[in-house]
């Protein structure tokens, strides 16, 4: 990563204490970032001193959730706050007024089935002032997009993090998040927009589950070649893509590196560098066999006279068997315990076994190198397209930034600190839903019964009213 650019110092005497007015700094970009930074809500005094640490000025609407390295140190009675700009970091994030920045698209609205969003903290939660943005409608399409200053990662690692979470018992429906490059109409983003990178979990019943990385290039969207596991439960997972300017990748959940490759081998981007030599012959020497018969091994004499089944020694004529009527007595059979199979000779390995033989590879006259494989020049849209079955998948802390690092703590600040919370209050509401669940079949049991009952008096009446009826028209 290139050396991260100083901004500027300013001195906090007390909490109270407020930097400039942005609106003062206008003309000058670097201090107005810095400004922004501490308008945050953040605390800062609860950090250690000396402490390094990440500030996100997320919580400013103006600050386009750009985000910052900062130190803290103290000096007599002032802290100091030393404010580094990362080459790049966009955090999409779902506070109060997302939809000022998240732009919804009308695609498949004219068929009345475009979802609606909720913007909520869910059912279960570590933390109910931690929010993300969740489908709410059963067999619906989902369309919604976000723009963020334009990134070029030549020379960067692109690091493309989100957290996600399937409330509902999902059986079919995806979780993936897209980024897009150049200019798009957002009222128009759908499942036919051009993306440059598709990536997170998807499943459709038990044939399809599996966590999506597909990269465009060249005209042609590629899937990658290897099965990334990952766990379908109702809790909140960080899904995180790293892409390296060596064309190396690394898949992450939950930090956990589940997949690492290559550009090169792991998607088809561009043909192999190397491959078989098509015009390559197999020696007539080269022996592939690994075992051969063993010559010292002779069939025994007599062996293909042994019979499968023998006469039952045990077995006794009955008594009253009567020859003249049922013929003349034979024993049942029985397999013969002496009886081996078709003998088979023994094998042994091959003195002479060179392997299995392959034409040996050359260079491949198709394949152009390509220094920029790795290259997106103008990512500028996050977005958010998916079919769902049944609804109830939340996104939140969208991040597009070249720090691995940051993102990792990232991570751990957000899942990371909420996810033994989530996973409590989950079991709880599962537990409980059980017992109404339970105590919803007992109700259910007893309204049945008395139905019945109801029924065995409204058939009485009904015999009563009959047979009163069937009285009156005797009189007639």
């Amino acid at each position: 990563m290139p050396t991260p650019r100083l901004l500027e110092i300013i001195p906090l005497s007390s909490p109270a204490s407020r930097a400039p007015s942005p609106a003062s700094h206008a003309s000058s970009p670097d201090i107005l970032l810095s400004s922004l930074a501490l308008h945050t809500r953040t605390p800062m005094m609860e950090y250690p001193v000396p402490h390094s640490a990440f500030l996100l000025t997320n919580e400013i609407e103006a600050a386009s959730a750009l985000i910052v390295r900062f130190t803290v140190f103290k000096q007599r009675n002032f802290y100091f706050f030393l404010l580094i700009l990362a080459d790049f970091a966009y955090f999409c994030e779902t506070k109060d007024g997302w939809e000022s920045r998240w732009v919804k698209s009308d695609w498949k609205k004219d068929e009345n089935l475009a979802g609606e969003w909720n913007y909520t903290a869910g059912k279960w939660n570590g933390d109910p002032n931690d929010k993300g943005i969740q489908t709410s409608q059963d067999g619906r399409f989902y369309a919604i997009s976000a723009k963020f200053p334009e990134v070029n990662n030549k020379g960067k690692t692109l690091v493309f993090q989100f957290s996600v979470k399937h409330e509902q018992k999902l059986d079919c429906g995806g979780g993936y998040v897209k980024l897009i490059s150049g200019d798009m109409d957002q009222k128009k983003f759908g499942g036919e927009t051009p993306y440059s990178i598709m990536f997170g979990p998807d499943m459709c019943g038990p044939s399809i589950k599996k966590v999506h990385a597909i990269l465009h290039y060249n005209g042609t969207n590629h899937l990658i070649k290897k099965e990334i596991p990952w766990d379908v439960d109702q809790l909140t997972h960080v899904y995180t893509f790293i892409l390296r300017p060596d064309a190396t990748c690394s898949i992450l959940i939950d930090n956990v590196e589940k997949r690492k490759g290559n550009l090169y081998t792991d998607w088809e981007h561009l043909p192999p560098k190397r491959i078989r030599d098509p015009n390559a012959k197999k020696p007539q020497d080269w022996d592939d066999k690994e075992y051969i018969p063993d010559p010292e091994d002779k069939k025994p004499e007599g062996y293909d006279d042994i019979p499968k089944e023998v006469a039952d020694p045990d077995a006794k004529k009955p008594e009253d068997w009567d020859e003249e009527e049922d013929g003349e007595w034979t024993a049942p059979t029985i397999p013969n315990p002496d009886y081996k199979g078709p003998w088979v000779q023994k094998k042994i390995k091959n003195p002479n076994y060179k392997g299995k033989w392959k034409a040996p590879k050359i260079d491949n006259p198709e394949f152009k190198d390509d220094p920029d494989l790795y290259v997106y020049p103008n990512l500028k849209y996050v977005g958010i397209e998916l079919w769902q079955v049944k609804s109830g998948t939340m996104f939140d802390n969208i991040l597009v930034t070249d720090d691995v690092e940051y993102a990792k703590k990232l991570a751990e600040e957000t899942w990371g600190k909420h996810k033994a919370a989530e996973k409590a209050a989950f079991e709880a509401a599962d537990k409980s839903q059980g017992e109404e669940s339970k105590d919803d079949h007992a109700v259910s049991d007893v309204e049945e019964d008395d139905d019945d009952s109801d029924g065995t008096e409204s058939d009485s009446e009904s015999k009563d009213g009959g047979a009163k009826e069937k009285d009156e028209h005797d009189e007639l």
